[in-house]
């Protein structure tokens, strides 16, 4: 599990540094500001839950289930969160009626709060035990 979390870690890492390039220089041409400053969100958390996961995939073991459900609640939530932005911003430019997606991407959020939760009754656990 601990070398599933470092590897996607990193993958949300990279991919993040790359739309966030493509977001900074191509697609300022195409997208219209607000598209691309929704498009500018979804980059920043994929790059704030990379780097968590980067942290709980090196210093936790991945013993217990609620280790485990926290990392996949990141995981997920950060994939649906980011990703269905990114497909938003760029419906207009695609002539493409996504907005089937617009109730999805908070699913991700409500995600990453419950895995972010997670960690917090496990640390919180840790720490009076």
């Amino acid at each position: 599990m601990k070398n599933i979390v470092l590897a996607i870690a990193a993958f949300y890492g990279m991919s993040a540094v790359i739309l966030g390039a493509f977001g900074a220089h191509a697609f300022k041409k195409i997208l219209h500001i607000d598209k691309l400053a929704s498009f500018e969100v979804g980059v920043r958390y994929q790059m704030y839950h990379a780097i968590a996961l980067l942290a709980i995939g090196m210093f936790l073991n991945f013993n217990t289930g609620i280790e485990r459900s926290a990392a996949w609640c990141l995981i997920a939530g950060t994939f649906i969160f980011s990703v269905s932005i990114y497909f938003l911003s760029f419906a207009d430019y695609w002539g493409t009626n996504l907005k089937f997606l617009g109730p999805i991407t908070p699913l991700g959020g409500l995600l990453m709060v419950v895995g972010w939760g997670m960690l917090v009754f496990h640390f919180a656990k840790m720490k009076f035990n």
